[in-house]
């Protein structure tokens, strides 16, 4: 071997082994906290804090922390550094009162690579705030919470009923019908009508809404957000974006038939008035109603509106076929306050009991038990501790839900959370379903709405039971999830009602 081919060999040693002491001091780096920054378990290097996660059910593992680090603590997520926010009183400091430093979303990459970043769920800045009051607006302008709004929700009510008893009392999985009601209500709202619930069309968008709801909420896809890199890897990440683009291209056609039809004096969907304010806004370079925002917040609105709302019905039905005496006292509320008339919202504030079984069913079943995730817009201070900007921050919901300083029975399915000594409904500060502050549900009456109507109006109509063979306390509510939790597979059977 040549001098040569020694100088060149030595200095291909010191290229190797100076990158990988810059790879070292970059991981070292990563793992080091910023000053008074909230405690947490100690992470391994690139993998953070992996091993400590229970995948299936991260939010256990987070209420669990939470009795070692007290109410504010952090994680590594990967190499991402995650400050968990637990317990009511934090939570509403964080989310609430402090509410303009912690109003944007993180780059979640599953999001990322659906959404770029339009929307109004997932969207950022400038752009998702122009939305949000946007969309609000349009809401309201179409009939949420108003006298409209709530006839579709009783006529959908009606239909719902009627494919159910057609059921015969057989063993049914409740969301199918349930995710068809739901959606008709948004579908209604975004096309300006709603879909035959034999419709192929539409079957097939519920099905897509509810399988990528179900993998969003997966252990792969924690995974897949923790280590973007595995993308090119064979795995469920691709389904979800598979069934979000088809989703993206049914509406797509939706667009292009209300382009054609276009009224700018009378826009009758939320997609017309979309399409208006774009036309309106043709000559702004740097308007933010363009097809990427107009594809993703319909998107957002259709699978929000859709499984949020039937997950939370169909977790009523499960935990009345488990406690037949609580379904009976609602049943005995119903017949005594409506009897065999139509379920109005005028009704709710003669129901206490109805009204709070509806509100300790979503305290209780904790759709989104770590909230969707919020980053900081600023450095702050919370708890005495440092929290850089652009921090990464999960709402422990479940922490709040389960609080023994604001819940007689955190564990337990208690209606009487909701009601005081005299049997009237109660609001409670620690219930926060819909979240709290800059990010707070933008349909959260519409929801409100109905879980009242469809709930009351399929008590009002059925009995509902466990599957042959099963007794009441065999009923399981064991489920799992990580953005969001789907509701118990266990099946019904719908009895008919005399009146």
């Amino acid at each position: 071997m040549s001098i040569l081919d020694l100088f060149s060999v030595s200095w291909m040693s010191i290229l190797f082994i100076t990158l990988n002491l810059i790879i070292l001091i970059f991981i070292m780096n990563l793992n080091k906290n910023p000053k008074n920054f909230p405690p947490g378990p100690r992470g391994l290097p690139l993998v953070g804090n992996i091993f400590n996660m229970n995948l299936r059910r991260p939010y256990q593992t987070l209420m669990e922390l939470k009795d070692t680090f007290g109410p504010v603590f952090s994680i590594q997520m990967g190499l991402r550094k995650v400050v968990v926010l637990c317990g009511y009183e934090t939570v509403k400091e964080a989310l609430f009162t402090q509410a303009d430093q912690f109003a944007e979303r993180p780059n979640i990459p599953i999001f990322k690579q659906t959404t770029r970043g339009n929307g109004i769920i997932f969207g950022h800045g400038e752009s998702w705030k122009t939305l949000r009051r946007f969309t609000l607006m349009v809401l309201r302008d179409l009939g949420m919470g108003k006298r409209n709004m709530e006839e579709k929700i009783v006529e959908e009510s009606q239909h719902l009923v009627k494919l159910i008893a057609a059921e015969n009392g057989a063993e049914l999985q409740t969301m199918i019908p349930l995710n068809a009601a739901a959606s008709n209500i948004i579908v209604s709202l975004i096309m300006g009508h709603r879909m035959e619930y034999n419709d192929p069309h539409f079957i097939k968008l519920l099905k897509l809404s509810y399988e990528s709801f179900r993998l969003t909420s997966g252990p792969f896809i924690q995974l897949y957000n923790m280590y973007p890199m595995i993308h090119p890897l064979p795995g469920p990440h691709h389904r979800v974006i598979a069934c979000l683009d088809v989703l993206k291209i049914f509406f797509k056609k939706i667009f292009i038939e209300h382009r054609q039809i276009l009224d700018e004096n009378d826009s009758r969907s939320y997609i017309d008035f979309f399409l208006n304010k774009q036309e309106e806004e043709k000559d702004n370079p740097s308007s933010y109603f363009h097809e990427g925002n107009l594809l993703s917040s319909v998107t957002n609105l259709f699978v929000a509106g859709t499984e949020t709302t039937s997950s939370t019905l169909a977790w009523a039905l499960v935990i009345m076929i488990r406690y037949p005496e609580i379904q009976s006292k609602v049943h005995e509320e119903i017949d005594m306050v409506i009897g065999g008339s139509t379920p109005q919202i005028q009704h709710r504030h003669l129901m206490p009991f109805t009204d709070a079984v509806i509100h300790e069913t979503q305290r209780f079943a904790d759709i989104l038990p770590m909230d969707l995730p919020h980053e900081t817009t600023t450095d702050i201070t919370l708890s005495g501790y440092s929290i850089p900007k652009g921090t990464y921050i999960i709402p422990l919901l479940r922490s709040v839900h389960r609080d023994k300083a604001h819940w007689e029975k955190p564990d337990k399915f208690y209606p009487a959370h909701f009601l005081n000594d005299d049997g009237k409904f109660v609001k409670r500060d620690a219930f926060m379903a819909f979240s709290t502050g800059r990010r707070v549900c933008v349909g959260e009456t519409l929801a409100r709405m109905e879980l009242f109507l469809f709930f009351t109006s399929l008590m009002q109509h059925f009995s509902f039971h466990p599957p042959k063979g099963m007794n009441a306390e065999d009923v399981d509510f064991s489920t799992s999830g990580g953005l969001g939790l789907v509701a118990p597979s266990t099946k019904v059977r719908a009895l008919p009602r005399c009146h």
